[in-house]
């Protein structure tokens, strides 16, 4: 139960609300393991034998950016603290899963790829391949990049900033050459310059992100391999669309939490299998798959993000108030950093600040 608690140091959340994911994890994966032996799914060798899941997909940590509201893109800004905090936390997830994989795949930005390398360490599987692509990437934001989100909203209105971030078709405004975070003054894209976009819709970001999921994803995952995708917000969002087929008109609705892992079981045509309860995740509507923090901590992730961005009313950063601070206090103390009596402090401090 700690894990499912801990997770959302990141997120200024209460306590009372988050359920006891972890414990019912492992008495739902010891049924699916066996339903799934009966029913002769897993007919494969992978070092994943304990879980009956074939697929994990992960948004990497908090980024420099993600803590300061800002635009992102291909824009390669680091894990803060709190962003490695997150993502070890994700990765005791993980373990006490005990899901295992055989391949991970993710961007060329660093947050990504440090977010991946932080899991590996905590399940105790460095040793496995890591595949990177651009084609990963975060979507490009165009001429918001380097922008804050909330000032972009009282500028631009809601409606229209909610376009740009989350419709299917409708890109932001374009970058242009000169702009101070164009990816072309990257020396890792020095041998694609033609392939940077000026800016990116989700549709753009799937036309790339479909060539890898075709030609690299799938190919592993008909050979039996379970795979691990750490990636982006947006570039997800692009998989997970063509993954569980939602609409075009639908996809604005979809948006999707930091570093908590979201599991799923695949039949023999690789589509994702129903969840236990038959039903879609209540975090979003839209997914069959799990999340191993639990359906109403990501629900609860996801109205804080939502509040960072498009409440005007709030003038606090709530990636940097006083409960995400005493929040990354309990991380640490779950991930065996400080003195008991230190997070037993910042755990009663929150309890206490959080009833508003």
């Amino acid at each position: 139960t700690n894990l499912s608690r801990v997770h959302l140091a990141s997120s200024n959340l209460s306590l009372k609300t988050v359920p006891a994911a972890t414990s019912i994890l492992a008495d739902n994966v010891l049924l699916r393991q066996s339903e799934s032996q009966k029913g002769g799914q897993r007919h494969f060798t992978s070092l994943n034998c304990e879980t009956p899941f074939q697929l994990c997909f992960l948004r990497h940590g908090q980024s420099t950016w993600n803590r300061d509201n800002r635009f992102i893109g291909w824009t390669d800004t680091p894990l803060t603290e709190n962003g490695v905090l997150e993502a070890r936390v994700a990765g005791e997830m993980l373990r006490k899963s005990g899901m295992l994989f055989d391949e991970v795949h993710t961007s060329l930005l660093r947050r990504s790829i440090r977010t991946a390398n932080l899991v590996l360490m905590e399940i105790g599987q460095e040793y496995i391949p890591v595949h990177k692509s651009w084609r990963l990437n975060e979507r490009n934001y165009g001429d918001l990049v380097g922008q804050n989100k909330k000032e972009a909203v009282i500028k631009h209105g809601q409606d229209r900033v909610k376009q740009w971030r989350r419709s299917y078709d409708e890109p932001p405004p374009a970058m242009s050459y000169d702009h101070k975070y164009h990816p072309a003054r990257d020396p890792r894209y020095r041998e694609m310059l033609d392939k940077i976009p000026a800016s990116e819709s989700l549709k753009c970001t799937m036309e790339r992100s479909k060539v890898y999921w075709d030609e690299t994803v799938v190919p592993a995952l008909r050979k039996g391999k379970t795979v691990l995708i750490v990636g982006h917000e947006n570039n997800l969002r692009s998989l997970l669309m063509r993954f569980e087929d939602i609409p075009e008109d639908d996809i604005i609705n979809l948006s999707l939490p930091r570093a908590v892992p979201l599991v799923y079981r695949l039949d023999k045509n690789l589509k994702p299998l129903p969840r236990p309860d038959g039903k879609l995740d209540e975090a979003t509507g839209f997914l069959r798959g799990e999340w191993l923090g639990g359906d109403q901590a990501v629900s609860e992730i996801l109205e804080r993000d939502h509040k960072q961005v498009y409440d005007t009313s709030i003038k606090e950063n709530l990636e940097t108030n006083t409960t995400a601070d005493q929040w990354r206090k309990w991380m640490e103390f779950v991930l065996g950093k400080p003195a008991p009596e230190m997070a037993a402090k910042a755990l009663n401090g929150f309890s206490l600040g959080m009833s508003a």
